[in-house]
This record gives structure tokens, C-alpha cells and sequence, in this order.
């Protein structure tokens, strides 16, 4: 709707919204557990949630998980839960128990959606032992794939993944990532449009776009790495791809399996199967081939668009909200009277230092180079996760956190030290609560008050060790019962009813040997002000809790009142308006433009880019880089512009590419740094970094006249990148062109023209025509 009223503001003129939740195919969505032998029906097609079976569901699960750190023999000899795609020795991997079933009960054809290219090979592979197509079909399967890759060349024929695909095909096993060579793809989905393939492995581009649905749709795994974090689906992936289940007129419903690995609430289940669709946010991004076009047209400025765009409207749209958010917090801080305020404010002041020194000092004793030597199993320990406090519990081990290999990093250098170690704690849980697969103590809560609560083992950070004490206690070798776990955690209930106000700590100078000065003025700033604190009058009123938690909330009211004022002033402000400022700052600074905003040469050659980074570019094309290049290394120093995906192999290049990639860095580091003084947020090294170098040597190779065989046989980068990498490289190097004959370079321009011909090779697996023309 919001999107239906922009469009009716910008244009002045009624638009009309069709909508319907109506689904002529229901659904019902199934789950199953990892290492089980069935599925449960979690979600019917009335689209109601089925409590019983989800908790039969995650019971099953509970079965086949691992045991805790603390069991000596966690992991030797138990079927214990298998992955989705392997199994251990003799036994049968969860996909293949899936497949079976599907087929055994003719739920074909099925998509599976797994979330990596790799991981939809690794799947397809699985199956090679399965034969669903009938003799004619496999036959009629031949003869589409011969026709489709009759026009590409002998040596193309022979690829690895055309020659590897054929046998999987006529089996009615099919692959679909953004990884396969186009032709592929292209010969996958009209296999699967014609019923020739019963099993479809694919990532989840396969929804989007692409009107393909199946009978049953199978999910490998209900969470995804989003580029930052590993995380459940969001209700639209999750209805976006359930959607290609249940075909009209066919099926008379559609079916969904989600394989699962680990416990998930009811209530983040419920979010995915039974959610929304998620919401329309505008992406609109300032970028400088933007600015200086909108420069260059009359009667149309930067700030015109700004105003102008969905981003401000949305933004625009919260104000009434707001408004009647702000008219509360003030109705509800001018209605909290607080006797003895002034006492009581001297008091809240003294405790909120007091927090902030008590944080720097819990700082300086959790440190691995002081705390590490002291977590021996049986310490007891602290523990306070955010606003949840765990109280006292036992240390069973710690471990380092070590980096993923291809993922983003847990923990740099810059974060606190801290976050590179997790200590397995035994202490109290909310009854009833599931623990995750990585125990993390963020997922879960403390018992509330009369609440016994679970004894259980937990994950933490060191940063949530809020106390170190002197005491440890003896556990016993094998924690892996609830009988065992109970049993240990009696000795801290013991403690804490001889020593109701806990047990002694370790003194960090005597006992822990923390002798920097620093810390040891901390020590006494501390002393300083709690001293100063029992000497207030206030402290011994029987009042006080009841008064400092109504000054509290007091303040809590007035600290919302500000920051929703703030809001509502930065909503009626431009946004992004700064951040054009400081972009047109960078282009005056760098000759793009004049003080007036009018666009100079440089700025004429930057409107003809938008593949690449435009101001690189026009900075390399001015400082004669392109000049003294070949047309071939040319081609191979613009696909650092447009190659964005991940390659772990190491690249050594030759002094012919290592000379103009030092020439693009040094640009890079020299426009990251008048950027940075120009007020753009913008990290030297990361944008350095962005142009990445992995595709270079291949098309350099290509140019020359290699062959797409042997220039994958120089990469671990999949063909289909590959491909896309050209493709996106081909319009990059004809904008190139283009911005050279804009400053009448007429001899750059011809090099380009030769780079585009060396590229460009008709009637090859690279530049093959679509079969959907």
C-alpha cells in the first residue's frame, strides 16, 4: 500500500491495488528431523498449526542430537544425528531417506532448495544411484540435450560439467545454480517444464522469476547464511520458495518438507510457514553517475530526486506515528512524581558511575591473559548475559573460537580479546527451554522468580563473566544424563545457602596478579565511590528501592521523549542529504565538477559509467593507466571492476598484470582518502580490497586465445561465473568506449574496440545465443 500511495503522490493520480491470499493449491508443510526415519505434518492445508506433531517433531530431534561438552565419550559409537547430505559408514544420508519417500509415494516432481552451489552438487551426486526416468524418457532427454549443444564447439562439448550432467539428466536428476553455464540452465528448466526431471536440486534464485512449480518442495536446511550471519528464513523466503509447491490443476495440494537440524521455537517456526510476506523497503542509493547526470539536466537537481524518492516517503510516513508515541512518553514521564528526588537523583548518578567503572573492570578480570588460568572445571562463576542474569555456575571447559574458512569472520582483531574464547558453564535455564545446537547463551533465558528452572549446560562469551569466585567444586568424569547435571549443580545451591550474598572472589591484584596502574586507580575510584555512595543519607531509608526504581523509570521516560523528538526532526529533514554533500564534495575535490555544480571532462567520461566504478575508471582513463596497456591486459585489469564473487585459490600474477594493479590500488587508496575527508564513511582497506583480482589472469589467458577449457582448468570459480563475469566485463569495456570517444580519445577508443573483439568470440560456449530465442 505504501508503494500504491507514493506512486499516487509523485504522479497526482489514483492507482489501484489488486490483492488476493486466496491459493487455488494449498499447502501442508512437513518437517523432518535430522536422522529420523519420517515426517510430521506441521502446518495442514486450512493452514493450521499442529502443536502436538512440531514437539513430536523436535523430540525426535532431541534423540538424535549430540551430547554436552562434559560427556568424555560424546560422539564414539551412537548414530546420533546425521547431516543432511552425508552419513556415516552403512548408513543412509537424511536426503536420500527423503528422496526415497518422495518418490515412493509419488509426491514428484520436487524441488530442493539447498543454499549453496556446492552443496546442491554435493546432493545431486547422492542420488546417482536412483533412475527415475523410464527408457523413452531418458531417450527423449538425450535428444533435447544433443540439439541444445549442437552449435557449441568440439572442445566446448567436452567441458566438465556438460560432459558430467547427461548422465544425472537421463536419470531425471537435475542441478540449477548460478554457477552452471548458461545453455545448462537453460536446457535444465525446459527438461523440468516437460516432466523429463523428477528430482530438481537448486538454490533459491530457482523462485524467483521463474514460473516452474513442482509437486513437492523440500528445504535442506531452515536456516541461511545472509553474507553477515547465519539465520532462520524470513516468512517471504520462506513463502517465496514453498510457493513453487502444489501445481493448479494438477495436485490437489502441495507439499513442503523442511529438514531440520536443530531445535527451533514454535513460535520462530510459526514466524516462517505461517508468516508475511516481508516488506517493500526502498534500496535507493546515492551514487556519483547518478549525481552528475541529474547535474546535468535542467530543471531537475539531486536534491529534487532526494525529496522525490520512495526512500523519503517511507521515512515521511512514520511522522504521525511518532507524534503519538512522543504525546505518551511525555503523558507518562509527566505523571511519574518522585519523592526526595534530589536524594535520590544524587543517588542514581553515583550508581550509573558505578556502572560504568564496575563495566571496565569486569573488562580487565575476564581478560584471557588474567582469567584463562583460573576457568578450571568446577570454578564457579558469574554469569550475565545482556539484561539476563544466570547467577552462579559451574565452568566445564573453554575453547577458542576459531575463524570459519570462507565466511566472514567470528571475531577480527579489533574486537575486544574477549570474544575469542567460549566457556561451557552448568547453570539454571527457563524450564522448558530448547537448547540451540551451539548452546549459545544469547538464545537463552534465566528461570524466572519461582521458577526452579533446567540444569544445563551453556555456551557464553567471556564477556559475560561478571565474577571469578575462589571456590571450585568436584564434577564427576561424565555429565551427560539430567541425573548427573542435577546432581553436580546441588553443591552451588549448598553455597549459596551458607553464603547467601555469594562466595568470596578472587582478588584480582593478590590472587590474579593484575598489576598494571591503571587498573589498580580504577580499584580505588571504585572504593572512592561506594564509599561515597553508603555515605548518602538515602541509603538507609527502607524506601529506597521502591524511589530509585521510580526514578528509573522516570528517567527512561525522559531519555524516550528525546530520542523520539530527535526522530521526528531527522524525518523532516532530507535524508541522505549529507551524504550528498559530502559525494559532492569529493567530485569538486577530485575535478568532476566546478563550485557552481557544473560538470567537467571528467565528469562527461564519469556519466558514461555505471558497470564500474565510475570515479576509478575516469581517474585511471586521465592518468593515462589504459594509455600504456595492451588491449588484452586492458580487459584484464576492468574485470577487477565487475567480478564480485569468492574464490579461495591464490592468485600470483605475472609482472605484465602486477604492474597495472598497483597503478589501480594506489588510485583506490587516493580517492578512498579524499573520500574519507570529505566526510564519506568509507574504510581504505575494504574499498581496496573490493576490486578483486582472482578473474585477471584468466581473462588475460582468454584474450589471448585460450580456450574455456583451459581457463577453467586456471580457476576453482564456477563456469557459469565465469560466464557472467564476461558478459558483465563486455558492457563495462563498450561503456569504456564510449566514455573515450566522449573526450575524443580516438585512440583509447580503439583500443576498447579491439579489447571487445578480443572478448567476444561468436559461436562459443561464453557468447552462445539463449535456446529461449
Amino acid at each position: 500500500m505504501e508503494f500504491a500511495e507514493w506512486i499516487t503522490q509523485t504522479h497526482e493520480q489514483p492507482c489501484h491495488v489488486v490483492y488476493t491470499d486466496f491459493r487455488p493449491t494449498p499447502l501442508q508443510h512437513y518437517l523432518f528431523p535430522a536422522g529420523s526415519e519420517g515426517i510430521y505434518l506441521v502446518v495442514d492445508e486450512k493452514s493450521n498449526f499442529r502443536d502436538d506433531n512440531f514437539q513430536k517433531a523436535m523430540a525426535s530431534l532431541a534423540q538424535g542430537q549430540g551430547e554436552d561438552p562434559a560427556d568424555p565419550n560424546s560422539g564414539r559409537n551412537k548414530k546420533g544425528k546425521t547431516k543432511k547430505g552425508g552419513a556415516m559408514k552403512g548408513e543412509t544420508s537424511d536426503i536420500y531417506k527423503i528422496v526415497t519417500l518422495i518418490m515412493r509415494r509419488n509426491l514428484n516432481p520436487v524441488i530442493i532448495f539447498a543454499f549453496s552451489k556446492r552443496e546442491c552438487e554435493d546432493l545431486a551426486m547422492q542420488m546417482q544411484k536412483f533412475d527415475f526416468n523410464t527408457p523413452d524418457e531418458a531417450s527423449t532427454v538425450a535428444q533435447v540435450f544433443e540439439n541444445a549443444i549442437g552449435s557449441l564447439s568440439e572442445d566446448d562439448k567436452k567441458l566438465s560439467q556438460i560432459e558430467g550432467i547427461l548422465p544425472l539428466l537421463k536419470r531425471g536428476i537435475g542441478i540449477h545454480h548460478g554457477g552452471l553455464l548458461p545453455i545448462l540452465k537453460e536446457v535444465i528448466e525446459i527438461l523440468f517444464q516437460e516432466g523429463l526431471i523428477k528430482a530438481l536440486f537448486a538454490t533459491e534464485t530457482f523462485s524467483i522469476g521463474l514460473n516452474m512449480p513442482a509437486k513437492t518442495v523440500v528445504f535442506t536446511s531452515v536456516r541461511k547464511f545472509d553474507g553477515k550471519d547465519f539465520r532462520n528464513l524470513s516468512g517471504g523466503e520462506y513463502i517465496q520458495m514453498s510457493g513453487r509447491a502444489g501445481r493448479r490443476g494438477l495436485d490437489a495440494r502441495g507439499i513442503v518438507i523442511m529438514m531440520c537440524d536443530e531445535k527451533i521455537e514454535p513460535e520462530a517456526a510459526k514466524g516462517m510457514v505461517k508468516g508475511q510476506a516481508d516488506r517493500l523497503d526502498s534500496a535507493f542509493h546515492l551514487g556519483y553517475n547518478m549525481i552528475i547526470n541529474l547535474m546535468r539536466v535542467e530543471g531537475v537537481s539531486p536534491e529534487f530526486m532526494l525529496e522525490r524518492c520512495f526512500f523519503q516517503f517511507q521515512n515521511s510516513m512514520s511522522v504521525p506515528v511518532l507524534e503519538k508515541q512522543l504525546k505518551e512518553a511525555e503523558v507518562e514521564r509527566d505523571a511519574i512524581a518522585v519523592e526526595r528526588e534530589d536524594e535520590i537523583e544524587e543517588y542514581y548518578e553515583l550508581r550509573q558511575q558505578l556502572k560504568e567503572r564496575g563495566q571496565d573492570f569486569q573488562a580487565v578480570i575476564t581478560h584471557p591473559a588474567y582469567c584463562l588460568r583460573f576457568l578450571q572445571p568446577g570454578r564457579l562463576v558469574e554469569v550475565r548475559e545482556g539484561e539476563k542474569d544466570f547467577g552462579w555456575g559451574v565452568v566445564i571447559a573453554f575453547n577458542k573460537v576459531v575463524n570459519p574458512r570462507g565466511r566472514p569472520p567470528i571475531w577480527t582483531d579489533q574486537d575486544p580479546p574477549q570474544k575469542q574464547y567460549v566457556v561451557d558453564i552448568l547453570t539454571r535455564i527457563a524450564s522448558g527451554s530448547s537448547v540451540p545446537k551451539d548452546r549459545s547463551a544469547s538464545e537463552l533465558s534465566p528461570p524466572d522468580e519461582g521458577d526452579k528452572g533446567d540444569v544445563a549446560i551453556i555456551a557464553c562469551s567471556l564477556s559475560t563473566l561478571q565474577a571469578i569466585s575462589q571456590y571450585r567444586i568436584n564434577l564427576p568424569k561424565d555429565l551427560r544424563s539430567q541425573q548427573d547435571k542435577n546432581a553436580a549443580f546441588r553443591a552451588v545451591g549448598e553455597i549459596k545457602k551458607r553464603m547467601p550474598d555469594g562466595p568470596p572472589l578472587l582478588d584480582p591484584i593478590k590472587s590474579m596478579g593484575i598489576e598494571d596502574k591503571s587498573f589498580k586507580d580504577l580499584v580505588k575510584k571504585i572504593s572512592i565511590l561506594e564509599n561515597k555512595l553508603q555515605s548518602l543519607p538515602v541509603t538507609t531509608s527502607s524506601e529506597l528501592p521502591r524511589l530509585y526504581d521510580l526514578y528509573d523509570r522516570k528517567q527512561q521516560s525522559i531519555n524516550t521523549v528525546k530520542s523520539l523528538k530527535r526522530r521526528i526532526n531527522s524525518v523532516h529533514d532530507i535524508l541522505q542529504l549529507e551524504e550528498l554533500k559530502s559525494r559532492k564534495r569529493v567530485l569538486r575535490r577530485l575535478g568532476f565538477t566546478t563550485a557552481d555544480d557544473v560538470v567537467e571532462m571528467k565528469g562527461r567520461v564519469a556519466c558514461e559509467i555505471s558497470t564500474g566504478d565510475e570515479l576509478m575508471l575516469t581517474e585511471m582513463m586521465f592518468g593515462g593507466t589504459f594509455g600504456t596497456l595492451t588491449p588484452e591486459q586492458c580487459a584484464a585489469l576492468l574485470s577487477c571492476f565487475v567480478f564480485q564473487e569468492k574464490s579461495e585459490a591464490k592468485v600470483r600474477l605475472k609482472e605484465e598484470l602486477a604492474t597495472p594493479l598497483r597503478t589501480l590500488q594506489e588510485t583506490a587508496k587516493r580517492i578512498a582518502k579524499v573520500s574519507t575527508e570529505s566526510g564519506i564513511a568509507l574504510v581504505e582497506d575494504e574499498y581496496v580490497q573490493s576490486f578483486k583480482v582472482e578473474m585477471m589472469d584468466v581473462v588475460l589467458q582468454w584474450c589471448k586465445g585460450a580456450k574455456f577449457s583451459e581457463i577453467c582448468a586456471m580457476t576453482d570459480i564456477f563456469e557459469g561465473s565465469i560466464i557472467r563475469c564476461f558478459r558483465r566485463l563486455q558492457e563495462l569495456i563498450r561503456q569504456m568506449g564510449a566514455a573515450a570517444h566522449a573526450i575524443g580519445n580516438t585512440e583509447l577508443e580503439k583500443k576498447f574496440g579491439e579489447s571487445m573483439d578480443l572478448l567476444e568470440r561468436p559461436n562459443t560456449v561464453v557468447f552462445n545465443p539463449s535456446l529461449y530465442l
